[in-house]
């Protein structure tokens, strides 16, 4: 397992480049794969989680073989088993595979999922995620979106070995940059300066972090 977080973006092309020359990985969504065709290794392949199609994400998985994807997200702990018979069949063409516990009642239930598969938690944001306690995801967990600050925070309380993000990109649309901290104003302005800066600033936040396996 790589020392270090593994960083993902799904964004334009445009961007895409910036961040991988900063050490970050390549990502798309199954239903858009135009953006990432001419990376040689797609890092992380993300779902239309509205409108899911299990069908649609397998064929994707097959054609591109990303380091990572995600399966359904656990609305219901009724769903579990189906989401991990998927999860193991997206394992065929993808190196991991992030399942992510979203039912409150996953809280004492994560357990069951087996350890072979990444534990994906969803960032709360004003949009969505999980409400199950970090302290429940105790082994190699993937944070899904999120503030790139809260997404640091939480790798204190969890122990965390990748992220996607790209927060940064719609506050880039505004002239705002994170710097560390927290998102402001870039002092030069321009979209790329702001993606560029938020990027390594972002880099900075995870420099001294560790990545641990969490409980075997």
């Amino acid at each position: 397992m790589p020392r270090r977080v593994l960083k993902f973006v799904a964004h334009s092309k445009r961007v895409l480049n910036l961040a991988v020359d900063r050490g970050w990985l390549p990502g798309a969504r199954y239903t858009n794969l135009r953006d990432v065709r001419d990376f040689s290794h797609l890092g992380f392949l993300d779902i239309d989680w509205q409108h899911y199609s299990f069908e649609s994400h397998l064929k994707a998985t097959k054609a591109t073989r990303p380091h990572m994807t995600v399966a359904r997200d656990v609305e219901s702990v009724d769903d579990l088993d189906e989401t991990i018979r998927q999860a193991y069949a997206l394992a065929s063409y993808a190196d991991h595979v992030a399942i992510v516990p979203k039912d409150p009642a996953m809280a004492g239930l994560i357990h069951r999922i087996p350890k072979s598969f990444l534990l994906g938690y969803s960032v709360p944001t004003k949009y969505g995620g999980t409400t199950i306690p970090p302290s429940a995801f105790k082994h190699r967990v993937h944070l899904l979106g999120g503030r790139p600050d809260e997404q640091r925070r939480l790798a204190e309380l969890m122990p965390v070995v990748s992220v996607d993000c790209n927060r940064f990109t719609l506050d880039a649309g505004f002239g705002d940059y994170f710097d560390g901290e927290t998102f402001r104003p870039h002092p030069v302005g321009g979209y790329e300066n702001c993606i560029v800066d938020s990027i390594s600033n972002i880099n900075n936040l995870w420099e001294s972090y560790e990545v641990r396996r969490g409980e075997p």
